[in-house]
C-alpha cells in the first residue's frame, strides 16, 4: 500500500510527507523487515523511540513517533499525539478496514468471555451463519485455529485476523475484548455492531489501579458500539447500568433475578449439566438444557441467546447447537482416566471465578472438595489473600502454587 494513501485512510495528515510502498505495520523493531512501517510506542518497560535506529537499520520505510527523534534522512516521519491510538488506525487502514466487512460482537467483562464467545460461534454457525472467534484460546475459523499470544491481540495482527476472516466469507466475530486492549487502544478503529458485558469483579488492579479505572475501560467498548447496533448487558450485575449509560445503541439485557430482557428462570443444576426457562424479547419461551456447568453458565448461554437473538436465529434454530457445546477447553473440564475421584481444570484466575468453580463443585461433591490454583501472571496482588480465604472456606483442603 502507498504511504500517503494509508495515511490518508487512517486519517492521518500527509502534508510534507514523502510517498513510498508499505509492506507491513509493526511497533516491534526486531519484527521490522525491509519496507514495512514502524510505529514507536511508550511500553511500561522500555519505549519504542529508543528503537527507532533498529527499526530503521532493518530497512523500515516510515517511522511513526509521538516525541522528537531523530530520523535518517530520506525515511518518513510522521508525528502523531499518540502511538498507540494511531496503530490502531493504521492498522484498520492498512488491512482495508475489516471490520466493516464483518458484525464484530465484542466481549467484555472479567470472567466468561471465552465460554460466551465459544457458544455464539457454535450458535450462530450451527444456524448457518458463519462465525470466527479472537481470545484467549486462539483465532478460529471454522475447523482452522491460530495461537495467541494475548487475549486481544496487538492492533496490525487483530485487523489481520479480521481481514482473513472476511476473506473467507466469515459474517460474525466474537472477539473477547480485554480491559487491557481498550485501555491501550488495540481494538481502536474497529467498527463493533455489538457489545456483550458478562460481570464486573475484581482483577488486573495492578495495571488499572483502581475498581473505577478498571470500569471506565471496560465501558468504552459500549461507547464503541455503532448507533444502529446492540448493547447487550447483565443486568444481574451492578456495573450494568454504566455500561448501558455508555452506549448510543439499542440495549438487551439478561439475567436469572432481574427482570431483564432475556432472562432464565426455574433455573436446575445437575450433574448433566444445567436446565431453565427462557423468555425471549420477542416473547418466545422454551425449556433449555445445556450440558455445562453451573449457574454462572446460565448466564453465559444467556447471553449467547440474546446476541443469536439480534442475528435473527430463533431457539428452535440455536438448540441443536446450544445442547451438543460441550463447553471450552480449560473451563470447568472434566477429566476422567478412569480414576476412582472427579477432576476438574478451571481458567479461574479471580476471586469471583474461583469461588464459582467452587460452589459448583460443592453442589455435586459427595465427598472432599481439594483446590490446587495459583494466582496467574505475577500481576494483581490484592486479589490474592481473597482467592485464599475463598479457597478455605469452599474447599476441604486448599493447595497454593505456581503456574
Amino acid at each position: 500500500m502507498r504511504l500517503i494513501h494509508l495515511l490518508r485512510e487512517a486519517g492521518l495528515p500527509t502534508s510534507g510527507v514523502a510517498d513510498g510502498e508499505i509492506s507491513g505495520i509493526t511497533a516491534d523493531s526486531r519484527q521490522v523487515r525491509p519496507g514495512m512501517m514502524f510505529v514507536a510506542i511508550v511500553g511500561f518497560t522500555h519505549d519504542g523511540h529508543t528503537f527507532v535506529p533498529d527499526a530503521v537499520s532493518r530497512g523500515a520505510a516510515a517511522v511513526v513517533v509521538e516525541r522528537d527523534v531523530l530520523v535518517p534522512e530520506g525515511v518518513p516521519r510522521i508525528a502523531v499525539p499518540n502511538s498507540r491510538e494511531t496503530l490502531g488506525h493504521l492498522g484498520s487502514a492498512f488491512y482495508g478496514h475489516p471490520s466493516r466487512e464483518l458484525s464484530v460482537l465484542g466481549i467484555t467483562g472479567t470472567n466468561g468471555k471465552g465460554t460466551t464467545a465459544y457458544l455464539i460461534e457454535a450458535i450462530l454457525s450451527g444456524a448457518g451463519r458463519p462465525c470466527g472467534i479472537i481470545g484467549t484460546m486462539g483465532a478460529k475459523m471454522g475447523e482452522a485455529t491460530i495461537d495467541l499470544e494475548r487475549t486481544t491481540p496487538e492492533a496490525p495482527e487483530l485487523q489481520r485476523l479480521l481481514r482473513e476472516m472476511a476473506d473467507r466469507r466469515i459474517r460474525y466475530v466474537a472477539v473477547e475484548v480485554a480491559s487491557h486492549a481498550l485501555a491501550l487502544h488495540r481494538v481502536t478503529g474497529m467498527r463493533f455492531a455489538a457489545a456483550v458485558f458478562t460481570n464486573l469483579t475484581q482483577d488486573h488492579l495492578d495495571f488499572h489501579k483502581t475498581f473505577d479505572a478498571y470500569l471506565a475501560a471496560k465501558r468504552r467498548l459500549f461507547e464503541m458500539v455503532e448507533p444502529d447496533g446492540v448493547a447487550i448487558i447483565n443486568a444481574d450485575d451492578p456495573a450494568g447500568a454504566a455500561m448501558a449509560r455508555a452506549s448510543r445503541a439499542q440495549t438487551v439485557t439478561y439475567g436469572i433475578t432481574s427482570g431483564a430482557d432475556v432472562r432464565a428462570s426455574d433455573v436446575r443444576l445437575h450433574l448433566g449439566g444445567t436446565e431453565f426457562r427462557i423468555v425471549t424479547p420477542r416473547g418466545h419461551a422454551a425449556l433449555l438444557r445445556s450440558r455445562l456447568h453451573g449457574r454462572f453458565n446460565v448466564y453465559n448461554t444467556l447471553a449467547a441467546i440474546a446476541v443469536a437473538q439480534w442475528a435473527g436465529v430463533t431457539l428452535d434454530e440455536l438448540a441443536p447447537a446450544r445442547q451438543s457445546f460441550s463447553g471450552v477447553p480449560g473451563r470447568f473440564e472434566a477429566v476422567d482416566e478412569r480414576q476412582p475421584f472427579g477432576v476438574v481444570v478451571d481458567y479461574a484466575h479471580t476471586p469471583d471465578g474461583l469461588a464459582n468453580v467452587l460452589q459448583t463443585a460443592k453442589d455435586f461433591v459427595r465427598g472432599r472438595t481439594i483446590v490446587v490454583f495459583g494466582c496467574g501472571g505475577d500481576r494483581d496482588r490484592t486479589k490474592r489473600p481473597i482467592m485464599g480465604r475463598l479457597a478455605a472456606e469452599l474447599a476441604d483442603m486448599a493447595i497454593v502454587t505456581s503456574d
